[in-house]
């Protein structure tokens, strides 16, 4: 294979991990990429992954997994990057159950009306009624969140319209996409456990190999995931099995890796880091522009020069962050409060980015990733020296 098609295969493995639902309106080029490297595509991701690849003339779907089950810190966004609550989520799936059933064609106004009467059922009896601007807000988020999906395309009208009690909006409903949503080890209709995250690991549980050669699959399916898909993989937080493979298989496993997808592999004695060096596989970044962006440098720099630090104290480091820089942040830093809410969204990026560990007492604690935003001393050098 040419130095080109393999670039090429490449670009369309990253399109994949970027956006794991593509469709010929929303990514026709990646699509065509992707359609013209299926088997090869599909043969890695089945070795390395135990992923499932989908692809048809109209979308690709790849059928990934999350490494772990107790991991809130990448949420769905609305349009202006807001994390979805539990009531969206909820309006997410009812609404999705609604389309499962509706015409080829439906309307914001009646889809509306069916989620409220799904959330009336007496099984569910969830608290949803569309009386106030913010529970249409919710529906509107929902909505846009499935255009930018591509299982509903819009006819007429618009969102703003209907959040306005002014009009309505027609959407045709893409069944194909539809169909390929829904991810997971087995159907939901045959899940019998109570509690939620007893039903959570019972719909993505995966059967146990019963013999060494394929646990040692498993092991690296479930190694090659994480690797992907999170910022940072500490030896810490892996079981004996899962440590032992990765210290003795690291090489190869991140070599297969930054062969397929150009991940550069950052391999340190806490653990390893896929870096991408074109900066586009990842929903949080860091550096980033803006107030948001340099609060959150500064906070990574004071942590990583310190092992761990209370709220109250970084929260007055913010404050002081805000009186020296004000000229360039957003109005409204120095006000009263706005240090918390400074401080939250930097927290968030960098526990995401598993960058700190925030408790529930408050301290925040350094995780080891963070030593790379640690700020050395000038070194100050003799001119004089240098020259001779």
């Amino acid at each position: 294979m040419s130095d080109d098609d393999l670039a090429r295969r490449r670009s369309a493995l990253r399109a994949l991990l970027k956006r794991p639902l593509l469709t010929v309106e929303s990514d026709p080029e990646d699509l065509v990429l992707v359609r013209r490297h299926q088997s090869e595509l599909r043969d890695w991701l089945n070795r390395e992954t135990g992923w499932r690849l989908q692809v048809d003339a109209e979308t690709a779907r790849l059928f990934k997994t999350a490494p772990t089950l107790d991991d809130g810190t990448h949420p769905v966004r609305g349009k202006a990057g807001e994390p979805f609550g539990r009531r969206r989520y909820v309006v997410l799936c009812l609404a999705l159950a609604v389309l499962e059933r509706a015409d080829a064609q439906t309307t914001l106004g009646r889809l509306a009306e069916e989620v409220l009467n799904a959330a009336a059922e007496p099984d569910l009896a969830f608290p949803f009624t569309l009386d106030s601007r913010a529970e249409r807000a919710d529906l509107v988020a929902v909505v846009r969140l499935l255009l930018g999906w591509g299982v509903l395309r819009r006819v007429s009208g618009d969102e703003e319209s209907y959040l306005s009690a002014s009009g309505d909006v027609l959407y045709d409903v893409r069944r194909i996409v539809l169909a390929s949503l829904l991810t997971g080890a087995r159907g939901p209709s045959t899940v019998a456990a109570a509690g939620f995250e007893e039903r959570l690991a019972e719909l993505t549980d995966e059967p146990v190999p019963d013999t060494d050669e394929l646990r040692n699959r498993a092991l690296r399916h479930r190694l090659t995931r994480r690797l992907l898909e999170d910022p940072v993989v500490y030896y810490g937080d892996l079981d004996d099995a899962e440590r032992g493979y990765l210290v003795s298989q690291r090489v190869a496993i991140t070599r297969r890796i930054e062969e397929a997808t150009g991940l550069v592999p950052e391999l340190r004695a806490e653990g390893i880091a896929m870096v991408d060096p074109d900066d586009e596989l990842t929903d949080v970044r860091m550096p980033e522009q803006r107030t948001d962006g340099h609060v959150t440098l500064l906070v990574a720099e004071y942590l990583a020069e310190r092992s761990e630090a209370g709220r109250d104290e970084l929260e007055s480091f913010v404050r002081d962050a805000a009186a020296r820089h004000r000229s360039f942040w957003r109005k409204g830093v120095t006000e009263p409060g706005a240090e918390s809410e400074l401080l939250d969204i930097a927290l968030g990026k960098l526990v995401a980015l598993r960058l700190v560990e925030a408790r529930p007492d408050g301290r925040v604690l350094a995780r080891p990733a963070i030593a790379r935003y640690a700020v050395d001393e000038p070194t100050i050098r003799d001119r004089g020296k240098a020259e001779r």
